[in-house]
């Protein structure tokens, strides 16, 4: 029983890792608020998206998606425009600026969570692709063990994430590390854009 769960561990903290749309929006969400409850809206919905993603891909959801060319095309082409308006949201905001009343209410906070998560090219293709595929090496209770694992990987990296971005707010009280950081996290989500534009035009060459 010991082996799926390990499997399932390392391969959703190898999908989870790299820096994406959904986790540098949960990490700005912890710098831009003082406490973590601020955050709790983000993080559940976050890991709810994920969970449901999971199990969808480990029912079989993923042989639908891969025999239907036309639905990931219309993924990739929602998933890119929302990838470029977060890039050029996350390069024009004011993090010196900003003030309590202007920071997310709960109701933006979980559509844009749902955004990154549900809409993001690449996390549905990990999700359905991969875990989804590696999810079919086991059957019964072994499944089970490798699914639980590779949920509650998904919500102590949000949960971490959320509680790293609050620590790095009491480091950078001018806000200048914060402003730098949404930067550079507006080009990588432009570059993971460009990666799904690239995928595209494999899709129609293909």
């Amino acid at each position: 029983m010991l082996e799926p769960i390990i499997h399932g561990f390392i391969l959703a903290l190898g999908l989870i890792l790299p820096l994406g749309a959904q986790n540098i929006f949960i990490f700005n969400q912890g710098v831009n608020y003082k406490g973590l409850k601020s955050v709790v809206p983000v993080i559940i919905t976050a890991g709810l998206c994920d969970t449901v993603l999971i199990l969808l891909a480990i029912l079989g959801v993923s042989i639908i998606f891969y025999s239907i060319p036309v639905l990931q095309v219309i993924i990739y082409c929602v998933g890119l425009v929302f990838l470029i308006y977060m890039a050029w949201a996350l390069w024009h905001e004011n993090s010196t600026k900003m003030n309590q009343q202007e920071r997310m209410s709960i109701k933006k906070q979980i559509s844009f969570a749902i955004s990154v998560s549900i809409l993001n090219p690449h996390a549905v293709m990990d999700t359905v692709g991969v875990i989804g595929t590696n999810a079919t090496l086991y059957h019964d209770e072994r499944k089970i063990a490798f699914t639980i694992a590779t949920i509650i990987v998904s919500w102590l990296w949000f949960i971490s994430l959320a509680i790293l971005g609050k620590y790095f707010h009491r480091f950078d009280k001018t806000g200048i590390y914060i402003k730098a950081l949404n930067k550079i996290s507006s080009i990588i989500i432009l570059i993971v854009a460009l990666m799904i534009v690239k995928q595209l035009v494999q899709l129609f060459m293909s």
